[in-house]
């Protein structure tokens, strides 16, 4: 299949999940990655580091800026050395998967070159940017996004914390094809796996993220063997999450755990 990948370039966590999910599917599949800004339109860096300051506090926000200059700089010094990966771009071009850059995944501009490119499955993995109809009717064979809840809890943004600020017990992962709702669309794989008591936020998105490329190897397999057996989900069921406050963080910390 023609499979083309969304993604913010995201250097933390995305890196391993691309490694895993190219070294099973780049042998039978095209695949190709356009990569999206982490924020959208109106909104800059800036204003979403103000936030995360404001939310979590300066002292977490500075800890994120610093990881995320030391993996800019690892990158920079060593690139193609060894199967460490300190950016999505390396693991690209180490592997020789085609990618660009585009700031709006809706633009004509993008809908003609996926339409150039005879795309037949589009996979969203945390891209900020809400998919309009053009955008997700286009490929044949549909348009999928992962995302990191049992939905339909848990659907919006940052499952991960929301689900450690919570206490749950159990969590998961979800791929579904996308429809105009947010989070709502047919599930083609879906699995759950234990919090652990000693889970760190870190630990826990590593742990989510590796589950989520093994799901979406198994759903494009299944598409590909013409299996993609479906299922609605109940959305007069569930939950919906947005940004979290302060008081949400306090909650977290209060609740034992920890972001690192």
């Amino acid at each position: 299949m023609r499979i083309v990948f969304l993604s913010p370039d995201e250097p933390l966590y995305l890196p391993e999940f691309y490694r895993y999910v190219i070294e099973k599917l780049s042998s039978g599949h095209d695949i190709k990655v356009i990569i999206v800004p982490p924020v959208y339109k109106n909104t800059t860096k800036l204003d979403l580091s103000l936030r995360y300051a404001k939310t979590f506090g300066v002292k977490e926000a500075a800890i994120l800026s610093f990881r995320v200059i030391y993996y800019k700089g690892m990158d920079f010094l060593f690139r193609g050395r060894g199967d460490v990966f300190y950016s999505m771009s390396a693991v690209f071009k180490k592997y020789g998967i085609p990618y660009l850059y585009e700031d709006d995944v809706n633009s004509k501009r993008n809908i003609d070159r996926l339409k150039d490119w005879k795309t037949e499955l589009l996979i969203s993995i945390s891209c900020p940017q809400i998919f309009k109809r053009e955008l997700i009717e286009l490929p044949l064979k549909g348009c999928l996004n992962l995302h990191g809840s049992i939905l339909p809890d848990y659907r919006g943004v940052m499952p991960s914390f929301w689900v450690l600020a919570n206490n749950e017990n159990e969590a998961g992962s979800t791929l579904f094809f996308v429809n105009e709702k947010i989070d709502a669309g047919d599930v083609l794989v879906q699995r759950k796996f234990p919090v652990h008591p000693d889970d760190t936020l870190e630990s826990f998105i590593r742990r989510s993220k590796r589950i989520g490329a093994e799901m979406v190897v198994e759903g494009v397999e299944k598409i590909n063997r013409d299996k993609a057996e479906t299922y609605a989900l109940d959305m007069s069921k569930g939950n919906y999450y947005g940004w979290p406050k302060r008081e949400d963080v306090k909650r977290f910390l209060s609740n034992g755990r920890r972001f690192r």
